[in-house]
């Protein structure tokens, strides 16, 4: 009897301390605090800013290489062995150059992007941090990862007026 009345008493303990921790737990969206940030249309405008250069100059191989291309495919019946070999040698070595660079630009674009994209995301964390403390929860659960908050834990706002 004595075993039944500590296990329930124990259980409703828990039961009182989940009710209570429920109460502190808030969820944020952070892509929707994402997509609505100012920066991030800057940080993109940036980041074109900063790969235009080697677009445009991968783009001009492009065009040259497809030049050359339609090149040997009018000519080729008119051309001797020899000469037609050297082109098709010219291109294949130009198609691997610039594979290689087009490969290289898309790694070191991709770099950027994930590296200005963390940036973001911990100042959203900063954030999303920042309101918790001042607001007293003691989890804050992203709503993506959520099947359902009742609006009044939603932060999201806060949030986002404090990144703005």
């Amino acid at each position: 009897m004595k075993k039944l009345l500590c296990a329930a008493g124990l259980g409703l303990a828990l039961a009182a301390s989940a009710a209570h921790a429920a109460d502190k737990i808030a969820v944020v969206n952070v892509s929707s605090i994402f997509q609505q940030l100012p920066q991030r249309a800057t940080v993109a405008k940036q980041l074109e800013n900063e790969f235009k250069g080697r677009a445009t100059d991968l783009q001009a191989q492009e065009r040259a290489i497809q030049a050359q291309m339609q090149n040997l495919q009018r000519n080729a019946s008119t051309m001797k062995a020899s000469e037609r070999a050297s082109l098709e040698k010219d291109i294949m070595a130009k198609r691997q150059d610039f594979e290689a660079k087009a490969q290289a630009f898309e790694q070191d674009n991709r770099s950027r992007q994930m590296e200005e994209r963390n940036k973001i995301l911990t100042t959203i964390q900063a954030a999303v941090k920042k309101v918790a403390v001042s607001e007293g929860y003691d989890v804050v659960l992203d709503a993506n990862t959520v099947a359902y908050a009742a609006d009044s834990k939603d932060i999201t706002a806060d949030v986002l007026k404090q990144v703005k």
